[in-house]
């Protein structure tokens, strides 16, 4: 039997494909019916260390649906941080406060540091490059309803592969699903190297590309990432790449597509996506975002253990 309860979420490979499943039926559950105080008298903390709209708001909002109740900041330079107190104090002190943590840190590690620290659990919300399992879910789930499926289908990766925290989760989790890869950036953004041999070696059809032209008549879902100028420590080199891909209707209609094709991007955009796809049918990125709030609902009532 699958059991979330008390689980820290900190990366994907936590988790196995029955597991996966599990929380994408529970989401579906949590869009049909009405929890409303599921989670009453409960405490999230929601701690970001860095930026965050949808990832932050959503939690925020699916707890609050759900009934329970939300402390936290979204700005560290006005806690203890600011006086020098470590994550690791910092987390320790919150514990008491609170029956779960949401943490977002710009250090990879972070989030398993915290759930190391305390006794409560900690679900990851982005660590630095390294994780963000919660995104994996909900782009799982958004690619479920939008295809029907998750076996057997075609994905490209497009953008940012190297810093792309969300293309690293997604990959290993779509493994499971017989999904074929194609992997398309400029040289300096590829997918690591490590990553892409793991993928083989669990017998995934994954391919590298540096751009669209004949490969996108295959392809079934785009998943489209912004370059990120905050991971670059040389900015000559971030202007380098900036721009280098701009998705748009245009764009589009150009290329052999299939006319079912879903386009996904984790947000924010810059430039690496034009406006003019967001009436299309291929655009389901603002639903996407949508699916943060069912997605997270299903995860924080799994996690402190009012579903099972």
């Amino acid at each position: 039997m699958v059991s979330f309860k008390q689980r820290d979420i900190i990366s994907i490979r936590h988790f196995n494909k029955e597991e996966l499943l599990y929380i994408l039926d529970l989401a579906k559950e949590m869009e049909r019916t009405t929890y409303t105080d599921t989670l009453k008298d409960k405490i999230l903390a929601s701690l970001f260390f860095e930026p965050s709209t949808r990832t932050r708001l959503s939690f925020e909002s699916a707890m609050q649906r759900l009934g329970g109740m939300v402390i936290g900041f979204a700005d560290s330079g006005i806690t203890s941080v600011a006086k020098g107190e470590s994550l690791r104090d910092s987390v320790k002190i919150i514990e008491g406060y609170c029956d779960i943590i949401v943490l977002r840190h710009y250090l990879e590690g972070s989030a398993q540091l915290a759930a190391d620290v305390v006794n409560i659990p900690v679900i990851n919300a982005g660590d630095g490059a390294n994780q963000h399992p919660t995104q994996t879910f909900l782009d799982l789930y958004t690619i479920q309803k939008t295809k029907g499926a998750l076996e057997g289908l075609t994905i490209g990766f497009l953008g940012d592969l190297k810093y792309g925290r969300t293309v690293h989760s997604l990959a290993y989790a779509l493994a499971y699903f017989g999904t074929e890869m194609f992997f398309i950036s400029p040289p300096g953004l590829r997918m690591p190297r490590d990553s892409i041999d793991e993928l083989k070696d669990r017998k995934v059809k994954c391919y590298e590309n540096e751009s669209l032209s004949g490969i996108s008549k295959k392809l079934d879902v785009i998943y489209c990432t912004r370059i990120q100028k905050e991971r670059f420590a040389d900015p000559v080199e971030f202007e380098k790449v900036r721009g280098v891909y701009r998705l748009s209707k245009a764009m589009l209609e150009e290329l052999e597509i299939k006319k079912d094709l879903k386009i996904l991007h984790p947000l924010p955009r810059v430039d690496e996506m034009d406006e003019s796809l967001d009436k299309t049918n291929y655009a389901v990125y603002f639903h996407q975002a949508r699916n943060g709030v069912p997605v997270r609902k299903a995860i924080l009532s799994a996690v402190l253990g009012v579903i099972e």
